[in-house]
């Protein structure tokens, strides 16, 4: 039978990593990723909207939320939370919470009404608007007035 602390360490997390409305796509680029950098999981949740999995690293979880945000767009959002005193330390728990979009590069969509053609999913939403060809900018907050084309 595991000694108690052996059973507690194996469930030891500094952050948690939230991932919502993201495609298997992204769960498989996070899972890869975790195993590359070696990052141990104390336990992983699905939920009906997405998965948040709980790390051992504050700062790997935070560079890895920085790199889902450049290489599928999406909002990042970070949170952190005092967890504790170690050794005169204050121990805080980070939450990275990232969130897909539902369109991707190339793929034309509507906004407020005109057919638009996604440019770029960066620090930005870019398109490019079909008929008149005006550049469009959008902020992720704003993203719900972007709609999939039918």
């Amino acid at each position: 039978m595991p000694h108690k602390t052996e059973e507690r360490h194996a469930l030891y997390f500094e952050a948690i990593l939230q991932l919502r409305d993201v495609d298997k796509e992204v769960v498989d680029y996070v899972e890869d990723e975790i195993a590359r950098v070696k990052l141990s999981v104390a336990k992983t949740v699905k939920l009906k909207n997405g998965m948040d999995y709980y790390l051992s690293s504050n700062s790997l979880t935070r560079a890895l939320g920085k790199r889902l945000k450049e290489r599928f767009g999406g909002n990042n959002k970070e949170t952190s939370s005092l967890w504790g005193v170690k050794k005169d330390r204050e121990v805080y728990r980070v939450t990275v919470l990232f969130r897909g979009v539902p369109f991707k590069k190339n793929e034309l969509v509507l906004y407020d009404g005109e057919e638009c053609k996604i440019i770029s999913l960066g620090k930005d939403i870019f398109m490019q608007e079909v008929k008149a060809g005006k550049k469009v900018h959008v902020r992720y907050n704003d993203m719900n007035r972007i709609k999939k084309k039918e």
